[in-house]
């Protein structure tokens, strides 16, 4: 494998592993709003939140699968490929590596196919009185960023969904 067809395989691989950073169910934050949703009139209640109970929500994880399998692939491939050609010895280096890259790229896929569709995040489930009846949202988010007794603004983005603004922000993280 010349030198140059390996930095362009390790550079295709270290971009999908940034594609592959993505937090799955970030976009189910309170505070995350879809393009249509902005820059248009909502209603806005505030509420005294009652209590903040740490929660885990299942969201959808198939697009880290989906990394998972082509960057294990590569991975695989470049592997197979280095390992093939070593194995081949004097022999036919050229069949070697051929074999090495089709086997280490779809073991490689195969390991990647094995991260679930699925993952749980941290998230939240808000209790708060709304016109004299009981009520809660979960919503994925840190219990550090709400507060119970303190009011929160709850904006009506569809009849059937809340988002529970933020009330409270999370201790920095301390830096070294």
């Amino acid at each position: 494998m010349s030198d140059l067809s390996f930095r362009s395989v390790l550079t295709a691989c270290a971009s999908l592993l940034l594609f592959g950073c993505q937090t799955p169910g970030a976009n189910l934050q309170g505070n995350v709003y879809k393009a249509g949703q902005v820059n248009s009139s909502q209603d806005v209640q505030m509420v005294k939140l009652l209590s903040v109970l740490p929660a885990q929500v299942e969201v959808d994880n198939s697009q880290q699968k989906k990394g998972a399998e082509v960057i294990g692939g590569l991975l695989g491939a470049v592997g197979g490929g280095i390992a093939g050609n070593k194995i081949a010895g004097n022999g036919n280096r050229a069949a070697g590596t051929v074999v090495g890259v089709a086997g280490g790229g779809a073991g490689g896929a195969l390991l990647g196919s094995m991260v679930s569709d699925k993952t749980l995040v941290q998230g939240v489930t808000l209790t708060y009185k709304l016109d004299h009846k009981l009520k809660s949202s979960t919503q994925v988010g840190q219990p550090c960023e709400f507060a119970a007794g303190m009011d929160a603004a709850i904006i009506s983005t569809s009849p059937t969904e809340t988002r529970i603004q933020p009330n409270a922000t999370c201790p920095a993280a301390p830096t070294t």
